[in-house]
């Protein structure tokens, strides 16, 4: 895990989003400013690391951080735009939030849309590369997480507390008997049948 190559002078924020192949929830997107001295071992994309290691490494991100946003894009807007604006509007909305300006964006990806006129680098696999890009993918997982767990109060018969949202057999059957919420993509194939394994 590095911190950036392209630059020891720029300040830059590494962006990456959560929650794109949700059935149900927003996607939350995070952009993360480190130190340039910011050294951490365990930090990683988060989807190779267990909520534990992302709740410990989320606080000490949260702490030593030199500036960090999270914000999301909800389920109506995302049927409106199409889901992959909805994460570069995501990403914009974190980028706008942080309290020190980037001079250079390192995206998670291989596509973005320009914000403002900060500079950009799309990194595809970066949040398993880069520093700041894996410490904006563990700050917008976890915070994900955590909202569709509150979710999961109001509609717990989708097991969203589990699953956060995710396509799965235990979703996919309760949408099916209790048909849809707000909360649930319906540009998605919702009921879309699972393929069995062979």
């Amino acid at each position: 895990m590095l911190l950036s190559q392209y630059t020891e002078k720029l300040v830059e924020a590494g962006c990456d989003e959560a929650g794109r192949g949700c059935l149900a929830g927003p996607v939350f997107a995070a952009a993360v400013i480190l130190p340039k001295d910011f050294r951490d071992e365990t930090l990683n994309d988060s989807k190779k690391l267990t909520a534990r290691q992302r709740s410990e490494l989320r606080r000490m991100i949260e702490a030593e951080a030199l500036g960090w946003a999270v914000a999301s894009v909800d389920a109506a807007t995302i049927d409106e735009i199409n889901i992959l604006k909805a994460s570069f509007l995501a990403m914009h909305r974190a980028v706008g939030q942080l309290a020190t300006f980037p001079q250079l964006l390192l995206i998670d990806g291989n596509r973005f849309s320009p914000y403002k006129r900060i500079p950009h680098i799309c990194i595809v696999k970066g949040d398993g590369l880069y520093l700041s890009i894996a410490a904006a993918s563990v700050l917008a997982k976890s915070y994900r997480d955590e909202y569709m767990e509150e979710l999961h109060n109001e509609f717990p018969q989708y097991d969203w507390q589990h699953n956060k949202g995710y396509p799965c057999r235990k979703h996919r059957d309760a949408i099916a008997l209790h048909g849809i919420t707000p909360h649930h993509r319906k540009t998605y194939r919702l009921c879309e049948q699972l393929k069995l394994p062979i």
